[in-house]
């Protein structure tokens, strides 16, 4: 079977009205970005985070646009309820994450296996939540949110550069599968996005290289960027609702690299 091609004028990709779409980590950062570029394009998102504070602020802000935003405050480690949380979704947005950096004889099994569950059990629990239903209509949307750490190694972020490899290759696998039932899965794959996990990142690295936080920003985060600034949540979220829209049917399996030209070298 091979999937069907656009006839006919391609609409917009503005245009989600009457899509649902799920969101993970969307209290803030780039998944905040994704609820509201989404819910004003015209779909309804469920906004999942463990932070029911900030999923509230999420939702008193509102899109700027026809869609919603519904708060689902969920702890991703509960992978039953994160299964059922996608029943019913045409757009699934793993973007759920945390960070810890600290060498590999120091950091701490239990964090490693709670990175791993969140970053990357999660979101399997999650695919089979949604994807019975996007199978059943012939038509959805995966996006992960990966990372150039899904592409490229940096020390001490054993769990985190764990996960996100092992992301990519879901999303992959999820891509393969998916095709003959009109499901797209594609992994986003940003360098360093202005976030608060990043903020926290500056903190972490340098107390593991032993500098100032100034010089872990040019020296080490921005080392390899040609372009020598943070990514915005809101160009994530841009390129996220591209990969949603009709123009991309034909993009899977794919990883779109916004690094600034680090994996260019």
């Amino acid at each position: 079977m091979s999937a069907a091609s656009p006839s006919g004028p391609v609409p917009s990709v503005s245009d989600l009205t009457g899509r649902t779409a799920l969101v993970t980590g969307a209290a803030g950062g780039i998944g905040r970005a994704c609820a509201l570029r989404l819910a004003a394009a015209g779909a309804t998102v469920r906004a999942v985070d463990l932070d029911a504070e900030g999923l509230a602020g999420l939702v008193a802000a509102g899109p700027a646009g026809p869609g919603t935003v519904e708060a689902w405050a969920l702890d991703l480690t509960d992978l039953d309820a994160a299964e059922q949380a996608a029943a019913g979704t045409d757009i699934l947005v793993n973007n759920a994450g945390l960070q810890l950096v600290r060498p590999l004889e120091e950091f701490p099994p239990e964090i490693f296996s709670r990175v791993l569950t969140v970053m990357l059990e999660a979101p399997f629990r999650l695919l089979r939540g949604a994807l019975p239903d996007m199978y059943a209509q012939g038509w959805g949307r995966v996006v992960n949110i990966s990372s150039v750490h899904g592409l490229r190694a940096s020390p001490y972020k054993a769990a985190y550069v764990a996960a996100k490899h092992g992301l990519e290759g879901l999303s992959k696998v999820a891509a393969l599968e998916g095709a003959a039932h009109g499901v797209t899965s594609n992994c986003v794959s940003p360098g360093y996005v202005r976030t608060p996990l990043v903020e926290r990142q500056i903190a972490d690295q340098a107390e593991a290289h032993g500098i100032s936080p100034e010089r872990v920003v040019g020296e080490v985060m921005l080392a390899d960027t040609a372009v020598k600034r943070l990514v915005e949540p809101e160009e994530v979220a841009e390129a996220v609702a591209y990969l949603c829209g009709p123009h991309a049917s034909f993009i899977t399996g794919a990883s779109l690299t916004m690094d600034g030209g680090w994996t260019a070298h």
